[in-house]
């Protein structure tokens, strides 16, 4: 009977720790996701706004000289990602291949100007900077125009600053549940206990003596919740990595390295604090109220 009863115990006692840690590892997974989308979510903006281009028609009595000292300018200029040349010609064959058939045989001369398409950095793709950028490239005497989408500029500027506040919004809200939610499963396993904490302290045990092997148990659950949900994270980075290379995940380690480090010493904390107060909120009980 005795044995059964031991056996009993062990079972409900390998539950509780397999739910808080389930819990803990389910939890920090979802939140190493949306921390994640929110690491990468100014990487993939930057792409969105560096394929906006800038063309820049050059006049037909243009010098070459000039051509390639206005390249050369571009392409060390701190606003410019890409400066690439493009003549009329080649311009030409590709708009020919764009609409399926030569339009320069139908209409018997090229009405195409030679040109130079600059894609900006990220962080100049703003409605006032690209103007800015325009007009001072304009102003060349051997430029005959600059052209750019001005409606899509304005839509991707506040597209991103849209989603980026959207994003931040979502990962302090989740941020929170996470927390509650592992703060709960933490509860209710040392709710099981309240009444060998309470018989503790009337022996007189100490406070601090009953909350620390139940803050280590507690952490140990936490960092084994946090390796499993590092191992997930692991796997999904993997696997998207593997199949969406164009999105540059492992581009900068370090950035994944402090994710995944942050992740687990999140889980450890949680842990901690929330069994603090939880042991603390039953050591202050009276006998009475244990049972309700």
């Amino acid at each position: 009977m005795s044995t059964s009863f031991e056996n009993y115990q062990k079972r409900k006692l390998i539950s509780s720790y397999f739910s808080v840690v389930l819990s803990i590892a389910l939890v920090l997974f979802l939140l190493g996701i949306l921390g994640l989308l929110v690491l990468n979510t100014k990487k993939m903006a930057d792409r969105s706004k560096e394929q906006i281009t800038i063309s820049i028609f050059l006049k037909e009595n243009a010098k070459e000289i000039e051509i390639e000292q206005l390249q050369k300018t571009l392409t060390l200029a701190d606003y410019a990602k890409s400066a690439l040349y493009v003549s009329k010609e080649e311009a030409a064959k590709k708009h020919s291949e764009a609409i399926g058939e030569d339009f320069v045989d139908y209409l018997g001369y090229n009405p195409l100007k030679n040109s130079i398409d600059v894609n900006l950095k990220a962080d100049f793709v703003t409605e006032e900077k690209v103007t800015e950028i325009a007009n001072t490239l304009a102003e060349k005497s051997y430029v005959d125009e600059v052209s750019y989408d001005k409606i899509l500029v304005g839509m991707v500027a506040k597209s991103v600053e849209k989603i980026g506040f959207w994003i931040l919004t979502a990962s302090a809200i989740f941020t929170l549940i996470a927390v509650l939610l592992i703060n709960s499963s933490i509860r209710l396993s040392i709710y099981s206990k309240r009444f060998v904490i309470k018989t503790m302290q009337m022996v007189g045990a100490t406070k601090t003596f009953i909350r620390k092997p139940f803050i280590w148990q507690n952490i140990k659950l936490g960092m084994l919740g946090a390796l499993l949900a590092l191992i997930a994270i692991a796997g999904v980075l993997y696997y998207v990595n593997t199949n969406f290379q164009d999105l540059g995940l492992l581009d900068e380690p370090y950035i994944i390295i402090s994710l995944l480090v942050g992740v687990f010493v999140l889980g450890i904390l949680i842990s901690l604090t929330s069994t603090y107060f939880a042991t603390q909120r039953f050591l202050n009980l009276r006998t009475d109220e244990l049972y309700y």
